[in-house]
């Protein structure tokens, strides 16, 4: 299956208000977002992409354009790349691309048997497997709460704990069938393994204080006017875009008039833009995205 990004067409048009400018794709994927900016801007302009994954810097190489350039690297360094005040427009597209969810080899879908994985830069660091035989009972516990919001962490951790004394768990099937024998809501509309696969990739991928550190490299290295563009598809990420931009308060004493004025640093200009009804129909992984976008002032 083909990774389709979500509302690519809008976040595009947000993105782009200099065709000749500097832009940045902070996750690659599958080229979605970064072949529409190519396709939009001049021969003048640049895009840089990242990504963390080798296998979306390998189907990078495929695009033959002058103007762009991707690195096999986290979108947290992306300061260390370009000076400040140098950059047009910067997205990310936080959702886990589709390729990962498909193939069975990464280890990320609990409905395709594979290894128990989930990196996505498969050549660096330990897996869930690694972790996950080893981890203390309160860390993975820690986990499914904190990541996950997952209000059964507790049993779980301990049926976890308790079937790695006598068996193994590397697959994805293996930890999925663990969870789903020991779920007490058995008629959730979603699988029972849904949230601690989500938080278990979360923390094995360190994406939140990736995020974090990104966002403050966005921060410095883009313009004045300069266009950051979101699209979050859990109440994590969108809590963190939500914090980071909102408008910082500076206090001044008393008896000067500007007691308490706002210092904002960035104009939300698109506030919790969803995809339409089409868009979900025609893509269901789209039904939880928001899309927020915010002018450097």
């Amino acid at each position: 299956m083909l990774h389709s990004p979500v509302l690519l067409e809008e976040s595009v048009k947000f993105l782009i208000q200099n065709i000749n400018g500097t832009y940045i794709d902070c996750t690659f994927g599958r080229g979605g977002h970064s072949n529409l900016i190519l396709d939009k801007i001049s021969k003048k302009a640049s895009l840089y992409s990242y990504d963390r994954d080798p296998e979306a810097v390998h189907y990078a190489s495929s695009i033959k354009n002058n103007n762009f350039k991707i690195f096999h690297d986290s979108f947290s360094n992306i300061s260390s790349y370009h000076k400040e005040q140098s950059v047009d427009g910067i997205i990310y597209d936080l959702g886990t691309c589709s390729t990962h969810l498909d193939n069975a080899e990464r280890g990320f879908s609990f409905n395709k048997d594979g290894p128990l994985d989930m990196r996505f830069d498969n050549s660096n660091g330990i897996t869930v497997s690694d972790w996950i035989n080893k981890a203390g009972k309160k860390e993975i516990m820690d986990v499914l709460y904190t990541f996950g919001d997952e209000n059964h962490g507790k049993l779980i951790s301990e049926a976890i704990i308790s079937h790695r004394e006598k068996y193994l768990i590397d697959t994805t099937s293996k930890l999925a069938k663990i969870i789903e024998e020991i779920y007490p809501d058995k008629k959730t509309k979603i699988h029972p393994a849904t949230k601690s696969f989500q938080a278990f990739r979360i923390f094995i991928n360190n994406e939140l204080d990736e995020f974090k550190k990104s966002l403050q490299s966005a921060k410095k290295i883009i313009k004045t006017n300069g266009i950051i563009v979101t699209i979050a598809f859990h109440s994590l990420e969108d809590n963190i875009i939500k914090n980071f931009f909102k408008p910082s308060i500076k206090s001044f004493p008393k008896d000067i008039p500007l007691n308490n004025e706002q210092e904002s640093f960035f104009d939300c200009i698109a506030k919790k833009v969803r995809p339409s009804d089409f868009e979900i129909k025609n893509n269901p992984r789209s039904r939880s995205a928001i899309m927020r976008v915010f002018k450097k002032l």
